[in-house]
């Protein structure tokens, strides 16, 4: 308890009252409060005072044990610090003061602003040490008498704290006399709790610092050891982690939080609870019960943190391996808790806060009604439960600006039909720290997430439990863990590798049941994986005959206007639109003889699926191919071309019309206006960029009350982007990059300028490029470059402080109630699991965070959400190979996978581990693989896939056995130096015929080719080798510049040879 005097009058830290008194009352705001006590006192007399003429308020001698007094709040109230063994009387002209000659020194301060501001004059009754008061308690009595009398009674009603015992001889002497006396005595804790409930700014942020630290000691202490005690399987018990728990309070730095320890104490002791006992009183107790984390056991864990006196809660609910009842009870208590959340509006009753939430659990789970907490909370602030201000049913009391609550609501004691008795109760709890404001909730604990998916927990039931160890570490009375190793060495524990096999095998088992709900729901498995062909219903060149151009000769001619392709047939021109011509070519015989050949589009064909239109006309016959020969190439390669622009011209124009036409209707942006000041954040770069004439200029983004807005100096350059349109909100900041960055995923797509984009990123450069002039290089020691490098690192830390702080405020826009159904928060990559790999055509670091795979600085950019994943395959993964493959084949069996390539073998463990964590499934393979055959196969027989096991298939450890006797996977094997200009020409294959398999040594080091090549050679090609190389090295007497040139044209010869052989095939991915 901060600042807090012992029963010696000494603070609690045992520093000296004497000279240097750190001691000292804040006068200001003691003048301020003393006019709120007596406006309130004469507002509320004859109700919440209960007609009281004077207040007397005992204040006993100190104590360690953790209690809540309303003498004491009063004290911290009004004067900064409590005063033990103080007697405070308070009349209409006078304040009178008991206490001893040290305590009235420090007290005498108050006298000259209590007269100037309230015409109050304050006496100090200073009593020796060992006497009992009771001569300046007569002096007191003598004062209350003496005062007017008012509204016609002959006895002062005096006011008191009924609920306080006295303790000590001072109090005891002091209540013997109040009895004795001829006073009317009344209860005013009505009144004091009202006084109290209605939070100053200067209360409200150290409630936010006391919240900030409960936060961030749930966030950073609790959750992180819950999660490795689970993790490692350790035992330990509730009270050992309550001990833990109350250590990080008491230090604020072990959670990451730059608070005075001098000014922050517990509320109560931190609670943890398991194993099917409970009670979600704040007067539990943790017991020395060790930790219960089976399956379907859950965990309750509250945390309680003080800030200059100042009370603030926080408490979880973990599940382990949850059962449906569990989920679906969690879900119902989460949704009630924001119902009253939101229901804490001023104005309203308290009592709505409760109804609210009665109200959900009657709807979605009337089963549950009984065991619902009876409160949803209570008010908060220098008490830990303020009296008067709790959150039930019955309570019609008005919710005022300013009020804080502890929302506190739960499930008491839920049955659950099991065997084991330790799960056969379970209790869920989820209490946050909220302050009541004019136009919504602000829930200081929000950013310590309550979703289900982040709260539920999966464990391993086939994994042993990490045993305490004994013997020394008993001895020398340390409560220590074994560590990894010597279980390992010495105990035989399964290994990390062993732990993940196993888990990895629950997960297939999961994904596969999974898979075959999905495919016999007829979800996303079924359909060609490639874009349908255009419609044909709106491909009209000319609306009647007439329109047709009158003909020249019998020659095929081009209407550039019309967009059509006239071709002479049987005597006739006959029109076709451009559009529904899928190649053309020309080619020259032997007889100088040139053909122009034209394949149409022709519905039913391979990649030409039906569309609309044909399938109303199904006996309507279709021209699938024309040639036409013709002496003059030069009219031939004239056509050809034409045909080919006006094309591309075409496609061009209806692909960008049908891109606009698949974008989904935004809702309008809502502008701050003079509801609040928009966030704004500066000098940012968007990408993608406009298009436009001129020089790019940077612009602003503004958070208003439903999106954001960028724009720049001119009008047509702004984007606006819907908060219910993200998906996913990132915030990289700069570390080893040049940019810091806000990034967008959206749902649907937007346009840019003129581009139709998903992402949306704005940036700021951290740092100049700039160019050394001179050339030469500078020293490391030189003060011009180390004070530029200092300017380049003083930079890069404020632009990445104003864009964290930006993000802070939005997250807390964002956490409001009215944003609680988007689930938005910025995520922000975590840089130690990333790995470098090829995801397009240009090497890349790529980073996960806690919801997708990312890659944000080069473009275009890879954004991959995780729970779209249905499984990873690493392919090419072997014994000698410096690079693999990671391919992510998603839910959506209609998208194309996703194939990073070129990963650093280095990383293989470390992406396994981020895969397991985050309970993905992956499977290794020697091979590439053709999955967009793999997928047609699944989806066209989905039931064969199922009964042969889903995707073990891909199992390399079971497929391990059969791999010698197969023939098929080198049927499939590909030149791992294959050109991408073949995939253009895959169209025309048949796919039908390709393996499964795509290349067994893809893109691996030129190194490693050398190698293998070397050692199939024969000696008649060394030695044509060694000729060669003497050729390129020439005479000692040879200019550099000649054995460039001579060494150039060998490796041109070398590189033209492959080519001449078989054509490559092309990749389908």
């Amino acid at each position: 308890m901060a600042d807090h005097w012992n029963a010696n009058g000494q603070p609690k830290n045992g520093a000296s009252a004497g000279s240097g008194n750190p001691y000292s009352i804040d006068l200001v705001n003691f003048t301020r409060r003393l006019k709120a006590l007596y406006s309130h006192w004469n507002q509320y007399k004859f109700d919440l005072w209960s007609s009281t003429d004077v207040l007397a308020i005992a204040m006993p001698p100190a104590s360690e044990d953790l209690r809540y007094l309303k003498s004491s709040a009063l004290n911290i109230w009004l004067l900064g610090y409590e005063f033990p063994e103080t007697i405070m009387v308070f009349t209409k002209r006078h304040i009178h003061f008991l206490c001893s000659q040290k305590k009235a020194s420090l007290l005498e301060v108050v006298k000259k602003p209590a007269k100037e501001a309230m015409g109050l004059d304050v006496v100090m009754h200073v009593k020796a040490k060992n006497d009992d008061g009771t001569t300046q308690m007569d002096a007191i009595f003598q004062a209350i008498h003496a005062q007017p009398k008012v509204d016609g009674n002959d006895a002062p009603v005096v006011g008191y704290i009924a609920r306080e015992e006295p303790e000590g001889k001072l109090l005891e002497t002091w209540a013997g006399k109040l009895k004795i006396a001829s006073f009317h005595l009344t209860d005013v804790s009505n009144g004091l709790s009202d006084l109290f409930a209605v939070k100053d700014e200067h209360e409200i942020l150290n409630v936010k610092k006391a919240a900030y630290l409960a936060l961030n000691v749930m966030e950073n202490v609790v959750v992180p050891k819950l999660e490795n005690v689970i993790d490692e399987q350790m035992e330990v018990t509730h009270s050992a982690l309550m001990d833990e728990t109350e250590k990080a309070i008491l230090e604020p730095s072990k959670a990451k939080v730059k608070l005075k320890a001098e000014n922050v104490d517990i509320c109560y002791p931190p609670i943890f609870q398991s194993g099917g006992q409970f009670d979600l009183k704040p007067s539990a107790q943790s017991n020395d019960d060790l930790l219960y984390y089976d399956s379907a056991s859950v965990i309750i864990c509250a945390v309680g943190a003080r800030y200059n006196s100042y009370c603030s809660n926080i408490a979880r609910t973990l599940m382990i391996n949850a059962n449906s009842l569990q989920s679906k009870a969690y879900k119902v208590l989460h949704k009630a808790h924001e119902a009253a959340l939101g229901a804490l509006k001023p104005g309203d009753k308290i009592s709505a806060a409760y109804q609210a939430a009665l109200s959900v659990v009657e709807k979605d789970a009337p089963e549950l009604v009984p065991n619902l907490t009876k409160s949803a909370g209570t008010g908060m602030g220098l008490e830990f439960r303020e009296s008067g201000l709790n959150l039930n049913a019955k309570n019609d009391r008005v919710v005022k600006d300013g009020m804080v609550f502890n929302s506190s609501l739960g499930f008491q004691n839920i049955r659950c039909e099991t065997k084991n008795p330790k799960n056969q109760n379970f209790s869920l709890l989820i209490a946050d720290t909220v302050i009541v404001r004019e136009r919504n909730v602000e829930v200081l604990t929000g950013k310590s997430s309550k979703n289900v998916t982040d709260v539920t927990y999966f464990v391993n039931k086939n994994v042993e439990k990490v045993k305490r160890p004994k013997g020394k570490a008993e001895a020398n009375g340390t409560d220590t863990f074994m560590s990894k190793t010597t279980l390992r060495s010495d105990n035989h524990e399964i290994s990390k590798e062993e732990l993940r096999r196993q888990h990895q095998a629950e997960l297939a088992r999961q994904k596969n049941e999974e898979t075959a709900q999905r495919l016999a729901g007829g979800g996303n498995g079924t359909g060609d994986l490639r874009a349908a062909a255009k419609t044909s219903t709106d491909l009209i060149a000319y609306k009647n005959v007439n329109d047709l151009p009158s003909p020249k000769d019998l020659m095929i001619q081009i209407d550039q206007k019309n967009e059509a392709v006239l071709l002479p047939i049987y005597g006739s021109m006959v029109p076709f639109h451009v559009a529904t011509i899928r190649t053309v070519s020309s080619q020259q015989d032997t007889n100088r003889n040139c053909f122009i050949r034209i394949i149409f589009n022709v519905p039913g064909t391979p990649f030409n699926p039906h569309d609309a239109n044909t399938l109303k006309n199904q006996g309507a016959i279709y021209l699938k191919e024309v040639s036409f020969r013709s002496k003059d190439p030069r009219h031939i390669s004239e056509v050809v071309q034409l045909i080919k622009t006006l094309r591309r011209q075409v496609m061009a124009r209806e692909s960008e019309r049908a891109e606009r036409a698949t974008l989904v209707t935004q809702e309008k942006l809502q502008l701050a206006g003079n509801r609040f000041k928009p966030l704004r954040l500066t000098d940012l770069w968007i990408r993608p960029v406009f298009v436009g004439r001129g020089r790019k200029i940077p612009g602003a983004l503004e958070a208003h009350f439903n999106g954001f807005r960028y724009s720049t100096s001119r009008a047509d350059e702004r984007v606006d982007i819907m908060y219910g349109n993200i998906k996913h909100a990132f915030f990289q900041p700069a570390e080893k990059e040049m940019i810091t960055l806000l990034h967008f995923h959206l749902h649907n797509h937007i346009m840019v300028g003129k581009k139709k984009t998903k992402d949306v990123q704005f940036y700021v450069e951290v740092m100049d490029v700039v160019q050394t002039l001179g050339g030469g290089k500078r020293s490391a020691y030189d003060p011009d470059e180390i004070e530029e490098e200092q300017r380049e690192r003083d930079r890069k830390n404020k632009i990445n402080m104003d864009f964290q702080s930006f993000v802070n405020r939005v997250n807390d826009l964002w956490g409001q109630p009215q944003f609680n159904g988007l689930d938005l928060e910025f995520d922000q990559p975590l840089r130690e699991l990333g790995f470098h790999g090829v995801p397009y055509k240009a090497s890349a670091f790529i980073v996960p965070s806690s919801s997708c795979l990312v890659e944000l600085v080069e473009t275009p950019f890879l954004v991959v959400t995780l729970s779209e994943i249905e499984i990873v395959n690493l392919e090419r993964v072997g014994l000698g190979q410096k690079n693999f493959d990671m391919t992510i084949v998603f839910k959506d069996f209609k998208r194309d996978v996703l194939r990073i390539d070129s990963i650093p073998s280095t990383s293989l463990d470390g992406i396994k581990e981020w895969l397991d964590t985050t309970d993905i499934k992956y499977y290794e393979s020697r091979l590439n693989l053709n999955w967009r055959q793999i997928l047609k196969t699944i989806t066209d027989d989905p039931r064969s896939f199922i009964e042969n096991g889903g995707w073990e298939f891909l199992n390399l450890e079971a497929s391990d056995s059969d791999s010698e006797n197969s023939v098929e996977s080198d049927q499939g094997y590909e030149p791992s130096d294959m050109e991408s200009e073949s995939e253009s020409e895959s169209d025309e294959d048949d796919s039908d015929s390709e393996s499964l398999v795509e290349s067994d040594d893809e893109e691996e080091e030129d190194s490693e080719e050398d190698s293998e090549e070397e050692k199939g050679k024969t000696w008649e090609e060394l030695e044509r080798e060694a000729s060669n190389a003497d050729r390129e090295k020439g005479d000692e007497s040879d200019s550099d510049e000649e054995r460039k040139r001579r060494k150039m044209k060998a490796f041109g010869k070398s590189r033209a040879t492959p080519s001449s052989g078989v054509p490559k095939r092309a990749k389908l991915r």
